[in-house]
Order: structure tokens, then sequence, then C-alpha cells
């Protein structure tokens, strides 16, 4: 028999007195209840209440007992509570994991109007071009910018992005404008070293097949913000996705080349485990980086 349906009998009987109105309230027959209260007074090998067809009064034990079993329902009540609670309202500890520039820019840089907006939840971000093992590191939610997603975690589109050659016009002006992908031998690319881990090339697609180009330049780096910005100043051709020049493209700071080469758009995308309950407060992060990332002026103002 169920250990809660003994103990919420056992104090309904306790508090009305006797079997008979404890019955009628539970629209259960007195026989029904007085077999839980022997079968939760064997379980606990002693006397709760001396019975009588027509009242009963409870034992030292049974006093003691009724007192403990009391607390602990209202302490049930207060947790089921608590949890129902957070299923309305965003609470605990969110750990995010984001690509370092993306992450600073788009991602993180949200995090104070999200914990004014619901001040329960505690923030973490871990900014990285690693990718990490979300589930073995202990992330509730990954930022993902195009690549392969386990099928056993879910994906939500925030956003498109694109890769493309880009430099100034002033640059284009004194070296030329590319035409070819063959051409960008003849220029300053501006490219991640070794340790950046883009070491191979370029990806583009020709003829509908990808390709790989190799480039080289006077200036490589690990970082891609350093990149960014110097082919802001015109140093170079540089290769960086629309996210993050598209305010420099609607300007005129930045133009881009070959873009009939570029690879198809790629998903920015919210990566998370597979869960049955989702909880509320990764479910109001990922729906207010997409109301960001969907208001038509956003990438021209940041």
């Amino acid at each position: 028999m169920d250990k809660l349906k003994q103990i919420e009998t056992f104090i309904e009987v306790a508090e009305k007195g006797s079997l008979a109105r404890a019955g009628l309230a539970q629209k259960i027959s007195p026989a029904m209840l007085g077999r839980r209260i022997d079968a939760l007074e064997k379980r606990l090998g002693v006397k709760l209440m001396h019975r009588t067809t027509r009242h009963l009064t409870l034992t030292e034990e049974g006093n003691a007992y009724l007192e403990q079993c009391i607390r602990l329902l209202s302490d049930l009540d207060k947790a089921e509570q608590t949890i129902a609670e957070g299923r309305h309202k965003a609470t605990g500890h969110l750990v995010v994991s984001a690509p370092a520039a993306f992450g600073r820019k788009h991602v993180a840089s949200h995090a104070p109007e999200f914990v004014r907006t619901n001040p329960e939840v505690r923030l973490s971000f871990n900014l990285t071009d690693q990718v990490v093992d979300l589930v073995r590191e202990g992330y509730d939610l990954g930022v993902r910018i195009g690549g392969t997603i386990d099928p056993s975690f879910v994906a939500i589109k925030l956003a498109s992005n694109r890769r493309v050659v880009c430099g100034t016009p002033e640059y284009f002006a004194r070296h030329g404008t590319p035409t070819t992908l063959e051409d960008l031998a003849k220029h300053n690319c501006l490219a991640f070293n070794l340790q950046g881990g883009q070491n191979r090339g370029w990806y583009f697609q020709k003829g509908g097949k990808p390709v790989t180009v190799k480039v080289d330049g006077n200036l490589d780096c690990n970082d891609g913000e350093l990149l960014h910005s110097w082919a802001s100043e015109g140093l170079g051709v540089g290769w960086r996705s629309t996210w993050e020049i598209q305010s420099q493209l609607a300007s005129g700071q930045l133009i881009t080349v070959l873009d009939e080469f570029a690879l198809p758009d790629y998903d920015i995308m919210a990566v998370y485990p597979q869960q049955r309950h989702l909880p509320i407060r990764v479910r109001l992060f990922i729906d207010m980086l997409k109301q960001k990332y969907a208001q038509p002026d956003y990438w021209l103002r940041v």
C-alpha cells in the first residue's frame, strides 16, 4: 500500500476524531480507512491510536507521529509548489557555451537584460571556439555556428550566416578586385594561423562542388576580431561571417567580392540535449536570442 496514502489517512482520521467522520470526508468506507491504519501500524511496529466504533484516541507514539507527518506533508506541499512555480518562472543556474567573438557580441551581451527580467536566474558563460561536450561538461545550452549536430541533441535555428570575402573599397582600388578564386593568390589574405584552427584554407563552392583555396598573406593570427579589424583598416582581404560585418557592408566601409563562390548559408543554432522537460530558463533565453536576431536592423546596429 502507498506510504503517502497511509500517512494522509492517518492524519485525516486523527483530525476528524473517528473513522466514520473521516470516511464521510473522503467518501471512503470506514472499513477501508481502518485497513490503512492497520497496515501503517504494522509497518511501523507501534500502536498509533486506540479505536472504537464511536471515537478514537492517539497513543503517545501516535501524537508524536502525527506532528511529524503534518510537518512532512507541509514540506511536500511547499516542494511541489516551488517546482510548479518553476514551470512558469525562470529560476536556477543557466550555463551557456558560445563561440568566443560571437558570444561576446551577441550572446553574453544580452545577459544583463535577461537577468533583470528573470532575477532568480544565475548565468554563466564559457566563450570558446572549441566545440565542447555539453553533457559531459555540464552545459544547459550551446550556441553553434554551422557544423554537424549530434542527433541526440535538439538544434533550434536562431539566424542565418554566410562566410564572404571582403575588404575596403580603398584596398580593392589599390590592388584590383578578384573575380576568380585563383585571383586570391595575388592578394594579401588575412587568415587564421595554425593555432586558430583554420590553416587548411578558405572554403567555397565552384560548379556546385565544395572547394578549398589555400591563401597567404603577411599577417595572420588566431583571433577573429583582430583579422576583422585588419580587413577594416584596408590591410588585406578577409574571409568573415556576415554577422560580423553587416553594418560595415551597409555603410560601405567594407564590400564583398567573389559572392558567386560563397557557400550556402549555414545556421546559427541553439543546441541542447534532448530532455522531456526543458527548463524554462533555457527556453526563455533561446526565445530572447531569437527575438533579438529577428529584429530587422539588429545586425546593422551591433
